[in-house]
């Protein structure tokens, strides 16, 4: 019986987990600009308490698990984490988002383990402007992760790209030039407000208008998603890979948002935007029983509401920053 239903019908099957909220990057729109106090490793839910809480999301209805952070690849050790969870019965993709720094000297690691499903967020093709966004000279480290991942064939790669007015908008043919001979899916995903991120409704570009400047060039046509899918997938006639769309802010998924999340320090966030969270760690740490656990979850779950408020409002929320939720 699937037990992740919420009071709007809607059937939970996604869960995101955090792993650390530590990055070697800096990007502008998810860190703060005067930085944030790292989490001590006690603070963080151990890799054991990690496989027990996901075996309870999955008996009660998760199939799909995804590890962030932060950067997940400065978790140590964070391949064994992946085998035992890749052990556990009823979970069909097991799948990471990685800034791609690390990942070089990772990737292989982490295949063997049983990771199927990758994701890369990059959002320029061009060193200086890499450096202008991310505070860190490391654009070739990143795109020698994403031609090794490319090399060993995951399942599914993705690069996400964070598409800001007078910041990238002007790659976004070249991000769709390298689906043209690479098995690729390049995420094109509207620019959201976090805590101190500099968001103005002025620097988003839409999904609209993103699809007419690559129009331009290339001729899209729209492919069948899942009903929970939160992109929009186009194929590139005449390319290999694909190109989707995340519009977040000018056409919003919440109707059929599937997805959970789990923060570093143990806490179930429903709602990407939505400020209300239960931190599960202390109760576990004292004892919870499996059942008690599950009862955590669903409290949790009664927490979501049916949408997200208007961008406006999320942006003066008092949320957490994007690099303490989970990418």
């Amino acid at each position: 019986m699937h037990k992740l239903i919420d009071e709007f019908g809607r059937k939970h099957s996604y869960l995101r987990i955090s792993v650390t909220d530590r990055c070697n990057l800096r990007c502008f729109y998810c860190m703060p600009a005067e930085g944030l106090i790292w989490k001590d490793r006690a603070e963080l839910l151990t890799f054991e308490e990690l496989e027990r809480v996901c075996r309870v999301f999955v008996r009660m209805g998760i199939d799909k698990i995804r590890l962030t952070g932060g950067e997940p690849l400065m978790r140590r050790d964070l391949h064994v984490l992946i085998a035992s969870l890749r052990r556990i019965e009823g979970l069909d993709v097991l799948a990471m988002t990685t800034n791609a720094a690390l990942l070089r000297e990772h990737a292989g690691r982490i295949k063997r383990a049983g990771l199927t499903h990758l994701n890369i967020s990059l959002d320029s093709l061009r060193p200086e402007r890499f450096l202008k966004i991310t505070g860190r000279d490391e654009h070739h480290r990143v795109m020698a992760g994403l031609e090794e991942a490319l090399r060993l064939g995951f399942d599914s790669l993705k690069l996400n790209v964070v598409v800001i007015a007078g910041v990238n908008d002007d790659e976004i043919l070249d991000f769709v030039a390298l689906t043209e001979d690479r098995r690729i899916n390049v995420r094109f995903i509207e620019f959201m407000p976090f805590k101190n991120n500099d968001w103005k409704i002025d620097r988003v570009i839409t999904y609209r208008q993103m699809i007419e400047t690559i129009e331009s060039r290339y001729g899209l046509s729209p492919l069948k998603s899942e009903a929970s899918a939160v992109a929009k997938d186009f194929a590139v006639a005449g390319a290999t890979g694909t190109v989707s769309f995340v519009s977040s802010m000018s056409a919003s998924f919440c109707s059929t948002c599937n997805r959970l999340r789990l923060t570093a320090d143990g806490s179930i966030k429903s709602c990407l935007f939505y400020p209300a969270e239960l931190n599960m760690k202390d109760r576990i740490r004292q004892g919870a029983t499996d059942e008690e656990i599950e009862s955590m979850i669903l409290e949790a779950l009664a927490q979501k509401p049916e949408a997200h408020p208007p961008a406006e409002e999320i942006a003066a929320a008092d949320n957490r920053a994007m690099i303490e939720i989970g990418g």
